[in-house]
């Protein structure tokens, strides 16, 4: 299959490109530098340097990739803002999806979260609305995804992977890198919030799979959704850092999500529980 993959050099784009390599399929890779698109020639991919909010440069590049599948894995998590990235979910979802549906491609699986739906007692299914009246802040967010969800629904097959938190190798999980800060200053509470994580090496095979799949949002969870006062302090011992006090509190929609719709579709993670993803990492 020729697929287009929007953000090939993100945290889930470095690891899914060599499973679709390997997979046989053709792929254009975007980057945004001409470095990053040097990497993905290098790797085997036709590399493309693309800024999506550019939008005649992305009917350009759809046109002449002329995909069968688009796969958006565009995020501005490596130092962007909440605001960067609802206006890559925003713009950029609409300019790729214009492109797409002008060059006739058929399907888009997009890159979405597991954390934007309404508050509940127990951990969300696809069923559940998101939360848009939430207050600003997390309005910001959720308006946005729900822009991209909005925007990708348009194509004749769309998938939506709703990702869990990302843990593993590129993320805020690493050793030294945010998470750990925010653990060893006291700024991240092992409270009731509950959480869902994800391994980025089974996100990427989630987005791998879902060329296969039916149109319609999915929860890319593990198995485990856990409040925080559960996982803080493992995630603490695997970074050889000082775990917080039990503390209470977290607001609603701190829910966690479940994975049921992933499993009946056929994923299954290889790390299905972060306790022992974290010491894996």
């Amino acid at each position: 299959m020729r697929v287009f993959l929007a953000g090939a050099t993100g945290v889930i784009g470095r690891r899914l490109l060599p499973l679709l390599l390997d997979g046989g399929h053709t792929v254009t890779a975007t980057s945004q530098s001409d470095e990053g698109a040097a990497r993905l020639d290098a790797a085997g991919a036709t590399g493309v340097r693309l800024d999506v909010f550019d939008r005649v440069a992305v009917a350009k590049a759809m046109r002449q990739a002329a995909p069968e599948a688009v796969i958006h894995q565009l995020t501005a998590l490596s130092g962007g803002s909440s605001a960067d990235n609802a206006r890559i979910r925003r713009t950029g979802t609409r300019n790729l999806v214009d492109a797409a549906q002008a060059a006739g491609v058929p399907l888009m699986i997009a890159q979405s979260i597991a954390w934007a739906y309404e508050p509940g007692e127990v951990p969300a299914t696809e069923t559940d609305p998101l939360d848009t009246p939430a207050p600003e802040p997390r309005a910001t967010t959720v308006a946005a995804v729900q822009a991209l969800e909005d925007a990708v629904s348009e194509m004749p097959r769309h998938v939506v992977l709703r990702y869990g938190t990302l843990y593993g190798p590129g993320t805020w999980f690493v050793p030294g890198g945010p998470v750990e800060a925010r653990l060893r200053s006291g700024g991240l509470a092992a409270d009731d919030a509950v959480s869902s994580f994800v391994h980025v090496d089974d996100a990427a095979q989630a987005a791998l799979a879902a060329l296969d799949w039916p149109s319609g949002a999915v929860n890319i969870c593990d198995d485990e959704p856990a409040s925080a006062h559960t996982w803080v302090p493992l995630l603490a011992e695997a970074l050889g850092a000082p775990a917080p006090a039990r503390a209470t509190g977290g607001s609603g929609w701190e829910r966690g999500a479940a994975n049921a719709r992933a499993r009946e579709l056929g994923w299954r993670p290889a790390h299905p529980t972060w306790r022992t993803g974290f010491a894996a990492r």
